[in-house]
């Protein structure tokens, strides 16, 4: 049932933000979908734990602000080390530890490395993710374990 309410709820966030209109029909209509996706996600047996994980329902939209924020300034870094030439750049392989319990909260934070530029994830194994940086300034940013925190309160 709170797998169920979680999801009404996230879809008629989604919807809200996206339509942007509040007039009495367009609510109804919203109401309706919503009722419609959630009945036919539990007739599929889709609303479970492992689709809809209540821990990450909530917290995982502040995740994604603050990521998109650090793709931003991330894309600002690459493309002034790239206008700055190839002294500019100096490529690193390096591991960071990723401090997650669960095998989501791992992936979540390797491929939120991936995510953003100057950074990839060549392979994660166990705990430790062996990451190609594009410069110092990228993997230093890695090391402070900023995203790790981040991605740890987020999905454990």
């Amino acid at each position: 049932m709170r797998h169920t309410l979680a999801l009404s709820i996230l879809l008629s966030a989604f919807w809200l933000v996206n339509s942007g209109h509040y007039t009495p029909l367009l609510l109804f209509f919203m109401l309706a979908s919503v009722a419609a996706i959630v009945s036919l996600s539990r007739y599929m047996d889709v609303v479970d734990g492992e689709a809809q994980p209540l821990n990450i329902t909530f917290t995982l939209p502040i995740y994604l602000f603050w990521l998109a924020k650090e793709v931003v300034l991330a894309n600002i870094v690459v493309a002034t080390r790239v206008w700055q030439g190839k002294e500019s750049i100096s490529p690193r392989t390096i591991e960071v530890t990723a401090s997650q319990k669960t095998d989501l909260g791992k992936v979540i934070y390797a491929n939120s490395i991936t995510l953003t530029p100057g950074t990839v994830s060549i392979d994660l194994e166990g705990d430790t993710i062996i990451v190609h940086a594009l410069d110092e300034q990228s993997a230093a940013g890695l090391l402070t374990g900023e995203m790790d925190r981040r991605v740890r309160r987020v999905a454990g």
